[in-house]
């Protein structure tokens, strides 16, 4: 099925995405300043740009890890119902975990993942996301740490797609349809 026409206008910059990374990581190295490593979850696939940015400026030991989940297929809303398509090669029991989001919109996917890596038991299990859309909430998960907040608008960009396309640009952008339909 073809696309409707769409542009993209830019909402935030590359270069305030790499500022905000820095911040961001000075703060989860506070966090986990006594760890011996840190298990770097990225949930795929709209956060391995961010995740990738974000573990370079980490002066922790770390291991990256990924588990991929996913409420939307190639649609613009959530389905609500969240199934783990890819889930991770380690166990984290007893370690810490850093969980990485592209965007916390709905929270069921980030519910369902952090319910799901608490019941095995790491020793400290936090989140972090790039994206957070609050007046989208239908659960009352939050992440620990959030890049930026965003309004309810559809982004794409930094990793994050529109049916698989947009994931390379460098920064994030609206989506604004071009057509009347």
């Amino acid at each position: 099925m073809p696309h409707r026409p769409y542009v993209i206008d830019e909402m935030i910059s590359a270069k305030s995405i790499a500022a905000r990374i820095e911040a961001l990581a000075r703060e989860i190295r506070n966090e986990f300043s006594d760890t011996d490593k840190l298990v770097v979850v990225g949930l795929l696939r709209g956060s391995f740009v961010f995740i990738a940015d974000l573990v370079r400026e980490l002066d922790l030991p770390v291991e990256v890890d990924f588990l991929e989940a996913s409420s939307y297929g190639d649609g613009m809303e959530s389905s609500r119902e969240v199934r783990i398509l890819k889930d991770l090669r380690g166990a984290i029991e007893g370690r810490d975990v850093l969980v990485v989001e592209d965007i916390v919109d709905t929270g069921f996917t980030l519910d369902h993942v952090l319910h799901l890596l608490e019941s095995r038991h790491p020793r400290k299990l936090r989140c972090i996301a790039l994206l957070d859309k609050p007046t989208r909430r239908e659960t009352t998960v939050k992440a620990d740490w959030i890049g930026f907040e965003i309004p309810d608008e559809f982004v794409v960009g930094y990793g994050i797609d529109f049916a698989q396309r947009n994931r390379n640009l460098p920064f994030i952008g609206k989506v604004r349809f071009t057509d009347t339909a």
